[in-house]
Parts: structure tokens; sequence; C-alpha cells
């Protein structure tokens, strides 16, 4: 169990406006926001964050979409951070999301689907480090 998880309110949240209510929700859940930063991704360093997933088909319709526009990312931090965020933003498929989840509030579809959450604490630590330095954790 780690304290610590990694987010990222994706371009189409941030294009709908939704950063304010998806900030909101976040810090109502009890999560201690202790990184944040609005930035973008070239198509080089959104391929870099998702190689994991480069041997899928979506992959290139990923990449294009993450560095399409700016996106809001975070470290959070709260007891059990990574499990209690993933039921906090829901199922991947916003169709299929519970009610009141950020993603069944706020996504489009299952590919603009408004939020990235980290899915182990192993990630959550990889992933943060990917855009935060630890001068900007606090």
């Amino acid at each position: 169990m780690s304290n610590i998880t990694f987010t990222m309110i994706k371009p189409d949240a941030f294009a709908n406006g939704h950063t304010g209510a998806i900030l909101d929700k976040i810090i109502k859940a009890g999560f201690r926001i202790v990184a944040l930063k609005l930035t973008s991704l070239s198509g080089e360093k959104a391929g870099e964050f998702y190689a994991i997933h480069k041997e899928r088909p979506f992959y290139g319709e990923l990449v294009e979409f993450m560095s399409s526009a700016p996106l809001v990312a975070a470290i959070l931090e709260k007891d059990n951070a990574v499990e209690d965020f993933r039921k906090l933003i829901g199922a991947t498929d916003p169709a299929k999301a519970d009610a009141g989840t950020i993603r069944q509030l706020f996504a489009e579809n299952v590919g603009r689907n408004a939020i990235h959450g980290s899915d182990s604490n192993e990630n959550a630590l990889i992933e943060g480090s990917f855009f935060f330095s630890n001068l900007e954790k606090y």
C-alpha cells in the first residue's frame, strides 16, 4: 500500500473546461495535491510515457491524442492512494463506470476518458517522476 498516486487530467477534459470540477472531486475525496502543473506532451514524450502500450493497436491514436493539447499532471497523497483513486475515477469505459465517478461524469468515450490514474504503487512513482522533479513535489 502506498500513499502516493499520479494522475493526468487529459486533453479532452481540459479542453472541455472540466479541470476545476475534477480537481474539486479529487480534493473532496480526501486527496492532497503534492504536485500540480499545466503542461503538454510532444509526440515523442507521449510515446515514451505510454511505451508499455507500444504493441497495442490503440498506441498510435493514444500518443496522438495525448500530445494534441494541454493536460494537467498531478501527484496526489492519501492512505491507499492508488486503489482509492482508481475507484474515484471509475472504469476506463465511461459507459461502464459507476455513477458519480470522474469518468462517468466527464469522459466522452473509452479513448477520451478524461483522466489517467496510476494502476500500481510502482507505476505511481515512475509516472510522477516522469512529470515532476523532487523540487516540484511538496
